[in-house]
């Protein structure tokens, strides 16, 4: 609860931060909306230290960033997203697909310079995240099981077996790349590499060689005002 109370607070102060920069030097930044779809992924090795087999899912993110300039052609971009990321696996006939949600902040330094009419842009940075929900759907034949995430830690002798645990923080890197227009319009292929384990140290297995992270791709579009 208190790290969940520490993220809002950062982002609180940072929000507040950015509106009032903006008040003061509105002729040089530059506010911007951005969606786009996620093919994401769980890699790493399970609990017996082997390879995970997962199949990418098809998520969303959503959100707004802020373009602040430190250098000709350079900027500072913060943002704030809703992404929905997770795997699919499989086991014989039966499939189960791992849905996590988190509110994101992408700390970028992007690179934009002009190019025909409009501009290229090349970025890259760490990102922070914390999960909100998730849920698991197992499917075999004709029967369909959903399953809850819970986001803690550590994981105890006496926390129940059929629910999903992951460690609620994530964090990593982000590169882009992409084209704005002359009208504001833009559009950016991003990659994401997660640095964080996101599973927990599980108390309930002893020699528990898991290692779980995010990684994935999108496409975005946008609009800057």
């Amino acid at each position: 609860m208190k790290t969940k109370q520490v993220f809002l607070v950062l982002i609180l102060i940072l929000s507040a931060y950015l509106a009032k920069a903006q008040e003061n030097d509105k002729a040089k930044m530059s506010f911007g909306i951005i969606g786009g779809i996620n093919f994401q992924n769980l890699n790493g090795k399970n609990m017996l230290g082997d390879k995970l087999e997962n199949d990418m899912i098809i998520g969303f993110h959503a959100g707004a960033n802020i373009q602040i300039p430190i250098a000709p052609e350079f900027y500072f971009e913060p943002g704030l997203l809703l992404s929905t990321k997770g795997a699919k696996s499989s086991f014989g006939s039966i499939t189960s697909t791992q849905h996590l949600s988190y509110v994101e902040m992408p700390l970028n330094l992007l690179y934009k310079a002009a190019l025909g009419k409009g501009s290229f842009m090349l970025g890259f940075g760490p990102y922070v995240a914390y999960a909100i929900g998730g849920k698991v759907i197992t499917e075999g034949g004709a029967v369909t099981i959903t399953s809850k995430v819970a986001f803690k830690n550590t994981v105890e002798l006496n926390d129940p077996m059929l629910v999903t645990y992951y460690r609620p923080f994530d964090a990593g890197g982000n590169i882009f790349f992409g084209y704005e227009l002359s009208n504001g319009i833009y559009a950016q292929f991003n990659t994401q590499l997660g640095m964080l384990k996101i599973n927990p140290k599980d108390n309930r297995f002893a020699n528990d060689k898991t290692i779980i992270k995010n990684t994935g791709f999108g496409l975005s579009l946008g609009f800057r005002f």
